[in-house]
Order: structure tokens, then C-alpha cells, then sequence
């Protein structure tokens, strides 16, 4: 058995606060978009990355995930973050640290409370 890629659901009281975090802040392209929909939702992509944002009041209230980003190159993300989304920052992860682990880490938080731990091994 293969399995050649994860696609999370992520669900939103209002879609646009994910919009900002996967596509504005993180680069993310929009494959699918049913944005214009009485729920919207939308699939959006990048490099071998997908997440489904789905704005759903009932399953955002149920559900904040904490999702992990893999990267070869954190100080690049880092930067890119902290120079144009500052605001994303998550307030117990707002720099680089190398973690005991062994993973160098920074996190992002949006208002909806979903976080994004970017990490580089």
C-alpha cells in the first residue's frame, strides 16, 4: 500500500482568516474553489502540500488544529513571515529555537487558533 499525500481538512468560522494564513502569508494556490458557496470551501496547493478550508461554524468550534510544515531553509520562511505577517507570529513561538528534539522550530497562530509549526530537521 502507497499513500503519496496528506490533505487535511481545516475548518473556518470565516474562510478568509485561512485564506490569509495558507495562501497570503504561506504561498499557497487555490486548486479548487467553491469560495462563492452558501459554506464555502476551497482546496488550495503547494509544492506536494494540500489543504481543504472549509467555513463551517459548527466543526471550527469542535475543531483547532495544529498542523507541522517541514522546510530545507527556515530563515528564509522566518524572515518572509516576520517581515510581511508579523501579526501571525504565534505569541509562545515567535523565533526561531532549536528544540530538544533536534528540530529547529517558529510557529504561526491565526485568530481562528489554528497553528502552524514550521520546522527545519
Amino acid at each position: 500500500m502507497k499513500f503519496t499525500r496528506l490533505t487535511p481538512n481545516i475548518f473556518y468560522t470565516d474562510i478568509k482568516v485561512g485564506l490569509k494564513l495558507f495562501v497570503e502569508c504561506l504561498g499557497f494556490k487555490i486548486s479548487y474553489n467553491n469560495l462563492s458557496a452558501e459554506e464555502p470551501s476551497c482546496v488550495a496547493e503547494k509544492d506536494s502540500l494540500g489543504v481543504f478550508l472549509i467555513q463551517s461554524r459548527e466543526f471550527a468550534e469542535k475543531d483547532r488544529p495544529e498542523l507541522r510544515l517541514q522546510t530545507e531553509n527556515i530563515t528564509e520562511v522566518y524572515e518572509q513571515v516576520k517581515t510581511k505577517f508579523p501579526e501571525l507570529l504565534h505569541p509562545n513561538g515567535n523565533s526561531v529555537t532549536l528544540k530538544p528534539w533536534g528540530a529547529k522550530e517558529f510557529a504561526l497562530l491565526d485568530k481562528s487558533g489554528v497553528c502552524i509549526i514550521v520546522q527545519q530537521w
